[in-house]
């Protein structure tokens, strides 16, 4: 296109000035079109962190809580009244030394008589294991010739009976009962005498002529001149009653109880005689056999009431530390579990014993393979905010156990550093030290971002726009993570996005 010449042009002035405006504007358009660009320029520095290789090690963080490594509620084995106490909470006790003591008196007693059967069962043993004594023997002779004397006695008595009865028998116990008669008169007389000195005695004293002594021996004098009527009554009524027997001749049972009495006798005769030839001939076997097992069976009844009696006496089952009191002495008590692990006063418990320090951790399941026995644990108490104590892992538990929908695996830790300042229940946090990764790609994890369930994070594109870029990663690393595959060192990734820029767009733009 050619332009206009001045020459040609009928006004001049007027276009020069259209042009010098013109070329105004352009000048104006160009700046802004310039200016623009400059600040839609993304600042990577600010906005991105670069991809480094490092070397670092691979760190869990988890919670968990101090409490003992052993920990038992001790309960006695038999109900009953707790008699003493002998631990307060915070005292140190011994395996096997006693605790509690419930009440056992009538325990004791039993054992007691079962030390006296047994006693007795070892005496008739020995016995029989050393043989009878001369002197045993003299005393069963002695015996037989008691009961023979008994059962002719007896024998001659039956034969009286069943004879019936003589003259002369009733003119003897006729005289019997005279001299009875004459007893009772005699007896009287000298009550009668015995009484009137008491008297006399009596006046005297009062007019102090006697002492109290003469009184007393006066008073015993007619006492016992007393009892003697009294038994010479009774002897004259009994004569008086085996006349009448006499006269009025034997009843069938009287005869009856001599013929009882006469077997009786031969019994009594029969059984010494037994004892008798028993000690001449010696103790036969199974007399000694019984004798052993009635030894037995005492020695089993003597352990049975000891076994009872030491059950009312609480224990403690391992070395430690009273925890907790539960009971105070005259508390009635019931057995329970002595494994309870309830933390909380019952009727069923008197203490609660405690065994050394430990940390329960709760890992969760995706960091459970990277956990190993022996590794380190950096532990931090919320007592002890500032300070870090060193731990070790002991045991990882073979199963899981879900809290609010979370799959967590206990892990026990041992404690080697902090156990005189921590405390059972403290709140802990940890920090599971695990591999040391050598060249290791870390970028911070709030630099990862998820696009239709692909892990991934935003790298600067070709104009420096943030574009989605898929990642593996590895383990965090605290505050960082470790990525695996699909950057490289050196490569930036976004930390914030440019202004203007929204995640959703991104991320849908770049699908």
């Amino acid at each position: 296109m050619e332009l206009p010449k001045f020459g040609n042009i009928k006004h001049p002035g007027r276009w020069l000035i259209a042009l010098m405006a013109a070329g105004v504007l352009g000048t104006a358009a160009v700046a802004g079109v310039t200016s623009r660009r400059r600040g839609s320029e993304v600042n990577l520095e600010e906005l991105t962190v670069e991809v480094d290789a490092a070397d670092v090690t691979v760190r869990i963080e988890a919670t968990g809580e101090v409490q003992p490594i052993q920990r038992v509620n001790l309960s006695p084995k038999t109900q009953g009244r707790l008699e003493q106490l002998y631990v307060e909470q915070g005292d140190e006790v011994s395996q096997g030394e006693v605790v509690a003591v419930m009440e056992n008196d009538e325990l004791a007693s039993q054992l007691a008589q079962a030390e006296a059967r047994l006693d007795r069962a070892r005496a008739r043993l020995a016995e029989r294991e050393n043989g009878p004594r001369i002197e045993e023997i003299e005393r069963a002779r002695s015996s037989v010739s008691q009961a023979e004397s008994r059962l002719a006695s007896a024998e001659a008595n039956l034969a009286q009976l069943e004879a019936g009865n003589r003259p002369e028998d009733i003119a003897e116990a006729e005289a019997a009962l005279t001299r009875a008669r004459s007893s009772i008169r005699e007896a009287e007389s000298r009550m009668t005498l015995a009484q009137a000195d008491v008297r006399r005695n009596e006046q005297l004293y009062q007019d102090g002529a006697i002492s109290r002594q003469d009184l007393d021996r006066a008073q015993d004098e007619a006492r016992r001149a007393q009892a003697a009527v009294e038994q010479a009554q009774a002897a004259a009524l009994e004569a008086q009653r085996r006349l009448e027997r006499l006269r009025s001749g034997s009843r069938s049972e009287e005869i009856d109880r001599a013929r009882a009495e006469v077997n009786s006798a031969r019994a009594d005769v029969s059984q010494a005689q037994s004892q008798l030839e028993e000690l001449l001939t010696g103790t036969r076997p199974e007399t000694l056999a019984q004798a052993m097992a009635d030894v037995m069976e005492a020695e089993a009844q003597v352990r049975f009431a000891e076994i009872q009696l030491e059950d009312t006496r609480v224990r403690a089952p391992f070395s430690g530390i009273i925890t907790q009191r539960y009971a105070d002495e005259g508390a009635f008590v019931t057995p329970a579990t002595s494994a309870s692990a309830v933390s909380s006063a019952t009727s069923t418990s008197v203490v609660a014993l405690a065994r050394g320090l430990e940390v329960l951790a709760k890992v969760p399941e995706a960091d459970i393979s990277q956990i190993k026995p022996g590794q380190s644990v950096e532990i931090v108490a919320d007592a002890f905010p500032d300070e870090v104590f060193m731990g070790e892992v002991e045991l990882i538990a073979p199963e899981a156990v879900v809290e609010r929908d979370v799959t967590l695996f206990q892990v026990r830790l041992r404690i080697v550093s902090g156990l005189d300042q921590l405390r059972s229940g403290m709140n802990v946090d940890l920090t599971f030290l695990g591999d040391r990764l050598a060249n290791a790609l870390v970028l911070p994890t709030v630099a990862i971002v998820s696009r239709a369930g692909e892990t991934g994070v935003l790298v600067p594109d070709e104009d420096n726009r943030p574009q989605f870029q898929a990642v593996t990663l590895g383990p965090t690393l605290g505050n960082q993570i470790q990525v695996l595959d699909g950057l490289e060192d050196g490569d930036r990734v976004f930390l914030e996005l440019p202004q203007g820029e929204n995640l959703d767009d991104i991320l849908g733009r770049n699908e």
